[in-house]
């Protein structure tokens, strides 16, 4: 998913990851440059993740992960972090979902009942960000579809999710709906159709990975 998702990534762009399979993303960007990978935290310019026992602790995502630096990156406070996301600069944010719908809502942030720490910037990321793409399980540990027709979670952007990559397929999201772009092998459109709960379209040039 990860691989999948730095075939997104072009010459120039600024870039938030998420926590969690995000932050593999700059492990797979390939024959690009200029990339800035973007922290809430306070952090421009991510590189690849440290080899084991190369680790900063004073160098982290704001998942607390231990990251690198590439040449040229900066630190600041968490109030600019912020800044840049809500003045609209981030070319593109890559996040993990516990649902999305046929059209496009996120619901990412809370389960009721559970106790989280707060939302983060998980709304600002969502709205202010030029594309966004959702990184998750196609089902969660129950076996039900992440992929929804309705968000049954609290939302927390509506209408904001433009690329789904599971680790079944690729879908993107349009006026009509989701379309299905790619199917990951061993995976059949049989496979994804029984276990996607909303509606979707297979592209006409289907791919298979």
């Amino acid at each position: 998913m990860a691989a999948r998702a730095a075939q997104e990534i072009s010459d120039g762009m600024v870039v938030n990851l998420g926590i969690g399979i995000p932050s593999l993303v700059p492990n797979h960007v390939k024959e690009v440059k200029n990339i800035l990978f973007h922290a809430e935290n306070g952090i421009l310019g991510i590189g690849k993740s440290p080899a084991e026992g190369e680790e900063d602790p004073n160098l982290c995502n704001a998942g607390g992960f231990p990251v690198t630096l590439q040449r040229g990156g900066s630190y600041f406070d968490s109030l600019t972090a912020f800044s840049i996301i809500r003045r609209g600069v981030l070319d593109l944010t890559i996040l993990g979902a516990l649902e999305v719908s046929g059209r496009g809502d996120l619901a990412n942030w809370i389960i009721p009942g559970k106790k989280v720490p707060g939302m983060g910037g998980a709304t600002e990321l969502a709205m202010k960000t030029k594309k966004v793409i959702v990184l998750m399980a196609h089902r969660d540990k129950y076996g039900n579809s992440k992929i929804v027709k309705d968000c049954k979670l609290p939302l927390t952007a509506k209408g904001c999710v433009n690329m789904i990559i599971t680790d079944m397929g690729v879908f993107e999201t349009t006026e009509t709906g989701l379309r299905l772009l790619e199917i990951f092998r061993p995976y059949t459109l049989s496979d994804i159709t029984q276990n996607t709960e909303a509606a979707f379209e297979a592209a006409d040039n289907l791919g298979f990975i």
